[in-house]
Order: C-alpha cells, then structure tokens, then sequence
C-alpha cells in the first residue's frame, strides 16, 4: 500500500507542477484528438445529413454499414493506415507514418462513422418533424440539409463531444501508426501503457488523472449542451 500511496502521492505532485514532459504529452494529445474530430465532423455531419434526407435505392443498406462501422476494431484500422503509409504502401511517399498526422488519420477514421450515424438519428427525427413544412416551402435537398444542421446545432454538439471523448481515449490504433516515439508521437494513452509496464507508476497514475479529467470535462459538456437544446426547445 505504501507504494501506491507513494505514487499517488508523486502523481499530484507532477500534476500541481505542472511537469514538462506531462504537458507535453497531454498537449499533443489533445491536438491530435481535436484535430481528428473536426476532420471527422467536416466529413460525418453532411453524410449523416444525407442520410437523413435523402432517399435512393441502398439507403437502408448504408445506414447498415455506417452503423457497423462504429464497431471497428482499432487495431485492425492502425493496420490498415499503417499498410497505406508504410514505404511500400501506395501513401507511403508523403512519409507521415509515425507522425502525429498518421494518428490522426486514424482517429479520424475510427470516429468519422461515429459522427455519421449519431448525425443521421438526430437529423432524421429532425427531418421528420419539418418534413410537411420542407414541402410546403419547396426548399431543395441543400436547403433542407442546412435548415436541419442550424436547428440541430445543439445536439450535434453532443455528437462533436461523443466523437471527441472516444478520440482521446483511444490507444490501438494510434500506437500501431504513431509508434509512441518519445517526443513526437507519444500521447495519454499510449504513455499510461509505456510507464505502466516500465513501473513508472506515478507518471502513468498523473497521466490517468488528467485523462479522467478530460473524460469528466467531455460528459459535463454534454450534459450542458443537452439542457441547453433543451431549454431552446421549450422557448
């Protein structure tokens, strides 16, 4: 127990001090992870608008395979980002394997069907509710599509936050394209699984608390954004 306590008890105390080197990994981890999710943002939200508005042969179809894709493996998608930016991968020219850009690529990937499925369900009870209005304007699909994502604005920040909780959390993917290289490319999660098994206890239990703190930050923001449609829509 004592050395537990002892742990804990370094862990604040690399916390309190704000310790170079802890700063320096949550930085990049939270430039990572917020990069990742607005890239996934600019690409989930008009697809899941699509799909909300939208209907062509194969939607149901679609709508399927998004889903499913929120259930990717991370290691499996770090394989296959790493097979593309390898030397002998068709990407593998640009040189971006074990570099923050590689991660977020991954990240990005990972959490982009997140957005896209979350987006369509909201935006489609949405869709549902204006539906009758849309037609008696005669708006287009586009117009529909931004009279939806400004009305949902709310919710979709929910959506945003949702991605971004499961971008930091994330340790798979990112440790097969990043390679936790010290000073470039180690992150939260991958640090926490480095000193843990090198018995560096106190910097992966400092680490962990300002991952919770994220964590903690991320569920009350969501729980703000939510109150706040919510107030919205009884005014």
């Amino acid at each position: 127990m004592q050395g537990i306590a002892e742990a804990i008890s370094l862990a604040l105390e690399l916390v309190l001090r704000a310790d170079a080197d802890l700063l320096e990994i949550v930085v990049l981890s939270l430039r990572v992870s917020l990069t990742a999710t607005l890239t996934a943002c600019l690409i989930g939200l008009p697809l899941g608008a699509l799909l909300a508005v939208a209907r062509f042969p194969g939607r149901q179809a679609a709508i399927v395979v998004v889903n499913a894709l929120m259930g990717l493996p991370p290691v499996v998608v770090g394989l296959l980002v790493y097979l593309h930016l390898s030397r002998a991968g068709p990407l593998g020219f640009l040189g971006l394997l074990y570099t923050p850009s590689a991660m977020i690529i991954a990240q990005t990937i990972l959490i982009a069907p997140i957005v896209t499925a979350l987006s369509r369900q909201v935006l489609e009870d949405l869709h549902g509710e204006y539906a009758e209005q849309f037609r008696s304007l005669c708006l287009s699909r586009s117009q529909m599509v931004g009279a939806l994502l400004w009305d949902g604005r709310f919710s979709l920040m929910t959506v945003a936050l949702a991605g971004f909780g499961r971008a930091v959390a994330e340790v798979g993917a990112v440790i097969v394209v990043g390679g936790n290289i010290d000073h470039l490319t180690r992150v939260m999660t991958t640090a926490i699984a480095l000193e843990t098994s090198r018995g560096d206890l106190a910097l992966a239990l400092a680490l962990g608390m300002v991952l919770l703190v994220i964590a903690l930050g991320v569920n009350a923001a969501v729980q703000g954004v939510r109150i706040n449609a919510a107030r919205h829509a009884h005014v």
